[in-house]
């Protein structure tokens, strides 16, 4: 049995995560003028001056409350001529007292300038994102932005790792696009969501891969940059075994002792549940892992995941990583690498 099966059980999205949702909605409402000055304005009225705010490495942690803005919209703003942001997804709910809305999909634009030291390709650029919002009294009091730069990297050619065996590149919406849910969710359908993908998750990391029945057996798993998206049980199985093995005591480190692993919100909302750690889950390193050899340090991963469910069975799933940073903890710095990479083509350019 996994020693994952003590896990806490998924909130679910309540009225106040409607009324949540209802002033995000209002939030998003800002990227849609694509005016920077407005967005600006909509961060300074819906973020609580104090929130906290993380984002994926390089930012890992922003200036307060505005920092949201000034740290990492605006950058990749200013790095995307023509900025839109389309989300794909937006959810809400509650989880041991507190409430969250969440929101994935794309920034995208003409990539023309550099983005935290990702050097620009001249042409258009699509930039994954997930959001995870922490509300309190209408306002937003913490915020944890995942960025996928690794996809951004490997779209431009640049990766300096290994490629996944899995497809890389853009990864749509859900297949029934009805992801971003305006409506209040029917509790029972929030529930059978919330109980559906926690009992996969707590059998994970099992040798007989217990998970598998929770899945649709023609699923898709949209992976993280660096990992690869896989289509149909069997395939993600190839995948997903081996990876578990890669990282030994994959899962919350309680078994050696370490506390502190575990979501910061997970819930079900309608067919969909969500789940966002940003020390979600522990392992040592014992086996190659993106063309890096064993280097027997833990690492702790920040992941997060929206599901789509269907008739008791999970169809889909879109997973993020802060690939980045877990490299940054085997002994690779990723953007480092990849502005090396470009000073040396350059001087050879020019002999």
């Amino acid at each position: 049995m996994s020693n994952r099966i003590d896990r806490d059980e998924m909130g679910v999205a309540t009225p106040t995560s409607f009324q949540n949702k209802k002033t995000y909605f209002e939030f998003l409402s800002h990227f849609e003028t694509r005016n920077l000055e407005k967005i600006k304005a909509g961060v300074l009225n819906h973020f609580d001056a104090s929130a906290k705010v993380n984002a994926s490495h390089p930012i890992n942690e922003a200036v307060q409350g505005i920092g949201y803005y000034l740290d990492i919209i605006l950058p990749i703003a200013q790095s995307l001529d023509g900025f839109t942001r389309q989300n794909y997804i937006v959810l809400g709910g509650e989880y041991q007292g507190t409430e969250w809305v969440t929101s994935t999909g794309y920034f995208y634009g003409h990539f023309n300038k550099p983005m935290f030291g990702i050097p620009p390709s001249n042409k258009m650029a699509f930039l994954r994102f997930g959001e995870f919002h922490k509300m309190e009294n209408g306002k937003i009091v913490e915020t944890h932005v995942y960025l996928g730069l690794a996809e951004l990297i490997i779209a431009i050619g640049r990766w300096p790792l290994s490629p996944s065996k899995g497809y890389e590149g853009l990864v749509p919406g859900p297949a029934m696009h009805d992801g971003v849910l305006k409506e209040e969710s029917h509790p029972l359908t929030s529930r059978s969501s919330a109980d559906l993908v926690e009992g996969m998750l707590k059998r994970l990391a099992t040798e007989d891969a217990q998970w598998k029945p929770y899945w649709s057996d023609n699923m898709v798993w949209y992976g993280p940059g660096g990992l690869g998206t896989y289509a149909t049980i069997d395939a993600f199985d190839v995948f997903q075994r081996p990876f578990e093995k890669t990282f030994a005591g994959w899962g919350d480190g309680k078994a050696d002792g370490i506390s502190g692993v575990a979501a910061d919100c997970k819930a079900g909302d309608g067919d969909y549940a969500f789940l966002h750690g940003w020390k979600m889950i522990t392992g040592v390193h014992v086996k190659t892992f993106l063309g890096i050899e064993p280097t027997g340090n833990r690492v702790f991963m920040r992941d997060c995941d929206w599901w789509r469910c269907s008739n008791g069975k999970i169809v889909e799933n879109w997973c993020m990583l802060d690939t980045l940073h877990l490299a940054l903890q085997l002994g690779r710095d990723v953007i480092s690498e990849v502005q090396a990479n470009q000073i040396n083509s350059i001087k050879l350019t020019k002999k």
